[in-house]
């Protein structure tokens, strides 16, 4: 299996000088004075090479702690894994906001989110070793939309994305400042909170902002994972995974996801 705006006001509350080797951490930030945190894993495998980074994001009402235990540490042990922790967001299905979440779309919430991962980069950056051409980020639901949101707010900084059953609502897709990016996009077909239609048509969107083949080919099957490949005139392919069950993420999907960001390294693109 073959498995890419500043900072405003924000002061880093703490963070220590170097994470435990083979350890997690809580790390905790001010993001124009909101308290903000993450638990981040320190490579458990030593290696000549910077470290790649990894953001998950979960959804709409989860933590930071579950999504620490999808085990994305195990699978890719060379990595930093972050996990961070949203914050009380509202949604349509949530509409006072009492659980936690991610802005929907780029300008809502003033960006709070946005330059929440502005400054969990930016520690990394600065205080550990990381390789700035192979920064991913991944997320579930609510979490899986503001993947995208990311990849069109922060695209340039990214290796690839994989958005599992979220919305696009940030891609403008036909904008020529729209950055391109490898994409793996997970989605269950009896999906009844952000339809498997709907998430067809923002597979196919992004196909085309990929400039993608029309014919796909069979990039691999994991238990109920099913993967098909679009290869990219731009060199940014986009992987779309189709599972049988509703909105859910698949026990298989951190495995697979790792294998297709190993596969990724951010590249200038052309004009």
């Amino acid at each position: 299996m073959r498995f890419y705006v500043s900072i405003l006001n924000f002061v880093m509350l703490f963070c220590s000088p170097c994470l435990a080797q083979q350890g997690s951490e809580t790390v905790k930030w001010s993001v124009e004075g909101v308290e903000r945190e993450a638990i981040v894993f320190a490579p458990s495998k030593s290696t000549t090479d910077p470290a790649p980074v990894l953001f998950f994001f979960h959804g709409h009402g989860g933590n930071m702690k579950n999504s620490s235990r999808l085990g994305f540490q195990k699978l890719w042990p060379e990595a930093y894994v972050v996990c961070p922790q949203g914050l009380p967001t509202a949604t349509s299905r949530d509409p006072e906001g009492k659980r936690s979440g991610w802005q929907p779309k780029i300008g809502e919430n003033s960006d709070r989110d946005i330059k929440f991962f502005d400054a969990m980069l930016k520690t990394l950056e600065e205080k550990h070793r990381v390789d700035p051409n192979r920064i991913y980020v991944t997320g579930h639901s609510n979490g899986g939309g503001f993947t995208y949101t990311l990849l069109a707010a922060r695209g340039k900084k990214l290796a690839a994305v994989a958005p599992s059953a979220g919305g696009s609502g940030s891609l403008r897709v036909g904008s020529d400042e729209l950055p391109i990016v490898p994409i793996m996009h997970i989605a269950g077909k009896a999906d009844l909170i952000v339809p498997f239609e709907a998430q067809e048509r923002t597979m196919l969107a992004v196909r085309k902002l990929n400039h993608c083949e029309e014919q796909g080919k069979p990039y691999g099957k994991l238990g109920e994972l099913v993967a098909t490949t679009y290869e990219s005139a731009k060199n940014c392919p986009v992987v779309t995974v189709i599972h049988p069950d509703g909105h859910k993420y698949p026990e298989k999907a951190p495995e697979m996801i790792v294998s297709f960001f190993k596969e990724q390294r951010r590249t200038e693109q052309e004009p």
